[in-house]
């Protein structure tokens, strides 16, 4: 019984990794968010740090000094930089994530059947 509270007070998720764009549909809400795939990353003394991710970070192409630069963390429907990628899908999950609730969220993460 505990668990089925603790699984009706959150909020469980599907994410559609995407090479252009990626979604996230929250059980109950449908899709609650609807990003590009992008990340502006700061690398300063060989330390990388995320400064944003997904349409901010879009706004970013092209207009970014030396040390600031947006990647797409997928390529060809495929996971190529897996630091990045697990930023990206973090920040996106804190994004729509209710904090209030108590329970972490469970996860499903589409990618496509060929990338393996």
């Amino acid at each position: 019984m505990f668990a089925h509270l603790l699984g009706f007070m959150s909020s469980d998720m599907a994410i559609d990794l995407g090479t252009a764009n990626t979604l996230v549909y929250v059980k109950g809400r449908g899709i609650a968010l609807n990003e590009p795939s992008v990340v502006a990353i700061a690398t300063s003394r060989g330390k990388t740090q995320v400064l944003a991710v997904g349409e901010e970070a879009k706004l970013m192409v092209g207009r970014t000094p030396g040390n600031i630069e947006a990647i797409r963390p997928l390529r060809d429907g495929v996971i190529a930089d897996f630091e990045i990628a697990e930023e990206m899908i973090k920040h996106f999950i804190r994004k729509v994530h209710n904090r209030r609730s108590f329970a972490s969220p469970e996860v499903i993460i589409c990618v496509p059947s060929g990338s393996t």
